[in-house]
């Protein structure tokens, strides 16, 4: 009777231990970094139309996402097993080093200070700061916002460079998010909207505002947006470039390009040489 309950006692050890073993093996396979029945984690904007947005469906759409999905598809994910994480402007060195994201995919410009956090895989688009005007403004060079009113993001650098290097005596109207600065635009509480031409690009796109803008066409400034990957990985981001030399030499990129920027008309750079920039 006494060797009976040992072994009962036994049987039930052995069960949890094979268990634990079990949920362990599945924790470890939801981490996975190369596909299989893992998850991949992707950082994101949720607020960017024509690059990163959330849809009111739930579902996600722009040039960032459509980049994002190919080269998770290149390292071995189905679109399914993507779980798309918004990582907003300030919070994007944070989580590739806390690794809550595997990479960024969000506008996301290479320059020399970000290289000393993150590393970066691409460039995967040359973008430009440029005006965002109303379709029938007479706005075409910088020095046309002197008397004017200019419209862009609370701390952004491309609405200090027009006012301190363009046009001084342009009247600045800072708000929190560039949506704020569109719906001004259309109305007519501002003459023009500042920052990134592809961003301007993808507002302008929206169904609701169609033809009611163009860009300037300035070229203020050059920004290369990289995809970022955690300091370090090498080996993620010589896969990523890959993607995305594939993804370029197949038409990819040039489709997804024309079918998130060409309702605004975006006049875009060719896809820039991989690799470029971000050593």
């Amino acid at each position: 009777m006494k060797l009976r309950k040992v072994t009962a006692a036994s049987a039930v050890v052995l069960a949890l231990a094979l268990s634990a073993t079990a949920c362990s093996s599945n924790d470890k396979k939801d981490e996975g970094s190369s596909g299989g029945g893992g998850k991949v984690k992707v950082g994101i904007k949720f607020d960017q139309p024509g690059l990163g947005l959330k849809q009111p469906d739930g579902s996600f759409s722009g040039f960032d996402v459509d980049v994002a999905t190919y080269v998770a598809k290149e390292l071995g994910y189905k679109p399914s097993q993507i779980e798309w994480v918004e990582t907003k402007s300030a919070e994007r060195e944070n989580a590739l080093a806390h690794g809550d994201v595997k990479f960024i995919v969000a506008t996301y410009s290479i320059n020399d200070e970000r290289k000393q956090k993150v590393d970066f895989a691409g460039p995967y688009l040359l973008a430009h700061q440029d005006l965002l005007v109303k379709a029938d403004s007479d706005i075409s060079k910088g020095t046309d916002l002197n008397g004017k009113k200019l419209c862009s993001v609370a701390g952004s650098t491309s609405a200090q460079n027009v006012q301190k290097t363009i046009a001084p005596k342009a009247a600045l109207k800072e708000n929190a998010g560039y949506s704020e600065c569109i719906a001004g635009l259309q109305s007519g509480a501002v003459d023009a909207v500042t920052t990134d031409d592809s961003i301007l690009a993808g507002f302008a796109s929206q169904d609701n505002y169609k033809g009611q803008f163009k860009l300037a066409g300035l070229k203020l400034s050059n920004e290369n947006y990289g995809i970022g990957v955690k300091k370090g990985d090498t080996a993620t981001v010589d896969k990523i470039n890959s993607a995305l030399e594939k993804m370029v030499s197949d038409g990819s990129w040039d489709a997804a390009v024309k079918k998130n920027f060409g309702p605004a008309d975006y006049k875009n750079e060719p896809a820039p040489k991989i690799g470029d920039l971000v050593k």
